[in-house]
C-alpha cells in the first residue's frame, strides 16, 4: 500500500511538470483523474441557479488553474492546494453571473458573527479565530466563512492596502493588458518565490492561495499580525526586485 501511495505521489508530480510546461496529455489526465474532488465540490453549490455540469466545469478550470500554479515548495499536497482554487472559481462564476443570493439565514449568521467577534475583541483584547467565533456563534466553520465572505463590504479603490498608505487597491488592481495571468503561470515568479524562505512561501500561499486574512495567518504561524503585516511588505520588495532585474 505505500509503495502505491509513493507510486502514485511520484506519477502525480511528474505529470504535474509535464503539464507546467505545455504537455496537453499530461493537463488531460490530471483533470480526469482529480474530477471526482471536482465533483466532490460542487453540490455544495446546489440551488443557486446554476446547471450541475456547467459548475463541474467551471471546477475544472480551476483545476487548471490549481495544475499550472502549484509547487511542491508550499509544503501541501496538490489536492488540498487544489480545493480552494477550485471552489474560488466557482464562486467567482456565480458571482460575475449574478447567480448567487444570500439568504437570510446566511445574513443573520454574518450579523451575529460581526457582533460576537467585538464583543470577544472587546473582552479579550484580540480577536477570535475562525474556529473560536465559530463555536461562539454555534455554526461549522464552513458555514461562518461563507458568511463573512457575504458581509464582505465594497472597498473603494483609493483605500489603502494593508499599513501603507502609499499602496492602494487600484494600484494593487492589475490593468488587463498587465497579462496577469502570464505572470502567475510564468516561471520567472515561481522562481522568485522559491528563494523566498519558507516563512515568506507559507505567508504567500495562506494569504493569496488560502485568502487568509492577516490575523488568520498569524494565528497559524505563530506570529503577530503586526509581523506578518511587516513580513507582506518585505516580501513585496523582495519579489519586485527578483521580477524587475
Amino acid at each position: 500500500m505505500n509503495g502505491q501511495k509513493s507510486y502514485d505521489y511520484a506519477r502525480n508530480t511528474e505529470l504535474i511538470r509535464k503539464a507546467q510546461q505545455g504537455d496537453k496529455a499530461a493537463m488531460d489526465e490530471l483533470v480526469s483523474s482529480n474530477m471526482g474532488l471536482i465533483r466532490s465540490i460542487v453540490p455544495r453549490f446546489a440551488d443557486r441557479g446554476a446547471e450541475y455540469e456547467d459548475l463541474v466545469q467551471i471546477g475544472a478550470i480551476g483545476m487548471i488553474k490549481a495544475i499550472k500554479s502549484y509547487e511542491p515548495a508550499f509544503g501541501t499536497v496538490f489536492s488540498t492546494y487544489a480545493v480552494p482554487l477550485i471552489i474560488g472559481e466557482i464562486r467567482r462564476f456565480l458571482r460575475d453571473d449574478g447567480i448567487i443570493k444570500v439568504s437570510r439565514t446566511v445574513k443573520r449568521t454574518a450579523q451575529n458573527a460581526m457582533k460576537q467577534k467585538e464583543k470577544f475583541a472587546a473582552e479579550h483584547g484580540y480577536e477570535p479565530r475562525i474556529s473560536e467565533l465559530a463555536k461562539i456563534c454555534g455554526v461549522s466553520e464552513e458555514e461562518l466563512t461563507d458568511a463573512l465572505e457575504s458581509a464582505y463590504p465594497m472597498h473603494s479603490l483609493s483605500e489603502s492596502v494593508g499599513d501603507d498608505e502609499n499602496v492602494t487597491l487600484e494600484g494593487a488592481i492589475p490593468s488587463e493588458d498587465d497579462g496577469i495571468n502570464d505572470l502567475c503561470e510564468s516561471l520567472s515568479l515561481r522562481d522568485a518565490v522559491a528563494k523566498l524562505d519558507k516563512t515568506e512561501q507559507k505567508i504567500i500561499f495562506l494569504r493569496y492561495f488560502r485568502d487568509y486574512s492577516q490575523q488568520q495567518t498569524a494565528d497559524t504561524l505563530g506570529l503577530s499580525q503586526v509581523k506578518v503585516s511587516r513580513a507582506e511588505k518585505k516580501i513585496y520588495e523582495k519579489l519586485r526586485e527578483m521580477l524587475t532585474v
